[in-house]
């Protein structure tokens, strides 16, 4: 098994800097917008975008959920695979809401499906977004495409895309995968 860097911290911090100002150009004051991170690894990714909407661009009112969509989930209770479920946190209204879901990496969209499934236990959104660190692009099962991207990865489907945040792996990298 090889590994290699796709992106550095570095390169990490520039893209969600890019990130958070397509965000803000698109939802200005965010009155009417809630991130909501899908567990478990996009939460990263949508803590680190609204602290910095809030840090380095003083957006005031940032709502953020996290949303567990394991029971939602068209593999649930298939296979051998066991899967694990984690917390849902939304604490505020969806219905009327822009909502723009975060994770880390865009692969078959299955996980998109279950998460349009899952959110609507929580009002009628009035638009959904998606935003991801990694598309790849080339493995989609369904027409699920991001409305904002880190960076775009041409992966074969041996090849997997390990994405490490500083807060749960000690780093903030990206790498490819092969075995």
């Amino acid at each position: 098994m090889s590994q290699r860097v796709l992106l550095s911290a570095k390169e990490i911090h520039i893209i969600l800097h890019r990130l958070a100002c397509q965000l803000l150009e698109n939802h200005l004051d965010f009155s009417n917008t809630v991130l909501i991170g899908l567990q478990p690894r996009g939460i990263y990714l949508a803590r680190r975008l609204t602290e910095l909407l809030q840090q380095e661009y003083k957006v005031r009112n940032v709502d953020l959920g996290s949303l567990d969509i394991t029971f939602y989930r068209d593999d649930f209770r298939r296979g051998d695979k066991i899967l694990e479920a984690n917390q849902t946190k939304i604490d505020f209204l969806v219905e009327n809401k822009k909502v723009v879901f975060i994770d880390d990496v865009l692969y078959t969209g299955r996980s998109i499906r279950a998460a349009l499934t899952a959110v609507q236990s929580f009002g009628r959104p009035q638009e959904i977004e998606l935003l991801t660190l990694i598309d790849r692009r080339f493995s989609r099962h369904l027409p699920i495409q991001p409305n904002y991207r880190g960076r775009q990865v041409d992966a074969i489907n041996d090849e997997k895309v390990k994405v490490m945040w500083q807060e749960n792996d000690g780093e903030d990298a990206v790498y490819l995968v092969s075995r």
